[in-house]
């Protein structure tokens, strides 16, 4: 029995964009493909986070800049590459996630 992946459960999603809707600057009306990473890791949690967890909720450790469950995050990212209001191509690295997992 094949399992089923969650809704809920870290994955990547996709949303055509206005490059200059990314907020990096650029003046384009390109539309580009950005992916992003969506959902939940408790199911990655391993005994560290739940002793981390356990730690933080009784006052032992402060939980100021502690996560305590690993959070889903790119693992690999792609190259975008558009052309601006000027007429020249822009590339841009590290833009959209390729590639999604629970990290930490």
């Amino acid at each position: 029995r094949k399992k089923t992946k969650s809704s809920r459960d870290c994955h990547l999603e996709r949303k055509e964009m206005r490059v200059r809707d990314l907020g990096l600057g650029y003046d384009s009306d390109e539309i580009v493909l950005f992916k992003y990473c969506v959902g939940t890791c408790h199911s990655s949690r391993r005994n560290y986070d739940l002793a981390l967890k356990s730690l933080m909720d009784k006052g032992s450790i402060s939980s100021k800049k502690v996560t305590g469950t690993p959070c889903c995050r790119p693992t690999r990212y792609e190259t975008v590459s558009f052309m601006d209001a000027q007429t020249s191509w822009q590339t841009i690295k590290w833009l959209s996630a390729a590639n999604c997992s629970c990290v930490g």
